[in-house]
């Protein structure tokens, strides 16, 4: 699937809006580029119209702001502008990259005054816009956001929202402390997949929620791209993986539940990415003469340099022959080590069971081992269940035994990445902010608090091996 995604990148300029809608329905992946310079220079597409929000309302004149952090998700959140014209003007940027930062002011058009090298840099000179987006690593969201909240600034801001739960705390406190707006970048509540299951579940069909299930396959390439090579293989220098990849799933429980999280236990390990399971004839990189690179599952040489796949992080120049620089990158980078030979310590399967109030149960899995992604997810009620993976749910009334079939494909209504849920998240975020009503946004940083906490507390019980009580 994921290959089938990056090839078919190449042949978008001749697809029709079903070929956008099938895409985008096939799963929620967050690297859905071939290159960072392919994200920054994304065609422009005709939208129709967004899943519909009572709470949005014309808007007088467009909100301005500032990016930090001019990667992937910087330049996804900003294109919004390009195909909602008149809703939000990007007038800054902070990027240490020199060519990211130059690209992205010529795209946007921003004057040179206000392009910066860092976060610190925007923050020297008074404020000149209504919002920041902080799209910068794990590590560098608590920083930015405590000065832009200080500054006046309102925020949409990635998750996860910090690396501790203390910092969560102080970003809270800061926004409150400032009376502004910090929206989460919780981006699945705004798909119309995710949307429909809350909706079902709100609408009392199935009855009062018993119990659910939920598991997201990571897929196994994903896993070793950015988990075992990649930005996020080490907890102590970003995140633990159930946050840093599965927020959005504590986070997706805790809406369509809609109860408080009493208790949490968690089990997990990293079983096979290590030495130990390292061929026999295998090399520290892929590149240095691997006896069983050709027949590697996880062979860099494979992946990035002959199928030219999940390139994302690697932010090639385009005034050189790109094989040549990839093989630079896997000789001397992150993304060509072996699997079995990096410095990774984040486990690559996770199970996670939760108590909710009135007696509701859930379980959650992390898989790395899998062949596909698409979340799944299983919902147990009173009158009825629930069974879908993000293609389809399937809807099942146990009183008329009467069985709905719900298909993404025949109801996305968002051209987006993550099934719609980007430009979903924005465009809520923009109406949010003209109108100084945090309202119109489901995922404010006071209601992504508790799941963050879920995670921190999961990660808790994982290595102290007991159950561990949710208390806000």
């Amino acid at each position: 699937m994921i290959d089938f995604l990056f090839q078919t990148i190449r042949k978008m300029k001749s697809w029709t809006r079903r070929d956008w809608l099938k895409m985008l329905g096939l799963a929620s992946l967050a690297t859905t580029a071939e290159t960072v310079e392919a994200v920054e220079n994304a065609p422009v597409v005709d939208l129709p119209e967004f899943f519909h929000n009572p709470l949005h309302r014309p808007i007088q004149q467009p909100i301005t702001c500032i990016v930090i952090g001019a990667g992937a998700r910087g330049n996804t959140y900003s294109a919004y502008t390009e195909s909602f014209k008149g809703e939000m003007n990007i007038v800054g940027v902070a990027e240490p990259r020199e060519a990211r930062r130059e690209r992205f002011s010529k795209r946007y058009n921003i004057e040179a005054g206000k392009q910066f090298y860092t976060w610190e840099d925007v923050f020297k000179v008074p404020k000149f816009a209504d919002a920041v987006m902080i799209c910068t690593p794990d590590h560098l969201h608590y920083e930015p956001a405590m000065e832009a909240l200080k500054m006046g600034y309102d925020l949409l801001l990635e998750k996860p929202i910090a690396q501790t739960w203390q910092e969560c705390k102080d970003i809270l406190d800061q926004a409150k402390k400032y009376n502004r707006i910090v929206a989460v970048c919780h981006v699945l509540r705004y798909t119309t997949y995710f949307r429909k299951i809350k909706e079902v579940v709100d609408s009392g069909l199935l009855g009062d929620i018993i119990s659910v299930q939920h598991m997201e396959p990571i897929e196994h390439i994903h896993m070793s791209h950015s988990y075992v090579r990649g930005n996020w293989r080490r907890e102590e220098e970003t995140n633990p993986i159930i946050l840093a990849k599965s927020c959005h799933d504590m986070d997706i429980l805790r809406w369509i539940i809609g109860k408080h999280c009493k208790e949490i236990v968690s089990f997990g390990d990293l079983s096979w990415f290590k030495k130990e399971n390292a061929p026999e004839g295998s090399t520290l990189r892929c590149t240095d003469g691997c006896k069983v690179e050709a027949t590697c599952a996880y062979s860099a040489l494979r992946i990035y340099h002959r199928e030219r796949t999940w390139l994302y992080h690697f932010d090639l120049p385009s005034n050189m022959d790109q094989g040549e620089a990839i093989l630079k990158e896997l000789q001397n980078g992150n993304w060509g080590r072996c699997v079995y030979h990096c410095d990774n310590n984040v486990p690559d399967h996770q199970v996670c069971a939760m108590t909710f109030e009135g007696g509701v149960t859930a379980t959650f899995n992390m898989e790395a081992h899998t062949s596909y992604a698409g979340r799944r997810t299983r919902i147990m009620g009173s009158k009825g269940d629930l069974v879908g993976d993000e293609e389809v749910l399937t809807i099942a009334d146990f009183s008329t035994q009467k069985v709905e079939t719900w298909r993404t494909s025949e109801h996305s209504v968002i051209k987006s990445g993550h099934g719609g849920g980007d430009f979903g998240l924005v465009r809520d975020f923009v109406q949010a902010v003209a109108h100084q009503d945090p309202k119109i946004l489901t995922s404010t940083i006071d209601l992504s608090m508790e799941s963050h906490l879920m995670g921190f507390r999961a990660e808790d019980s994982r290595h102290k091996g007991k159950v561990i009580k949710v208390n806000l």
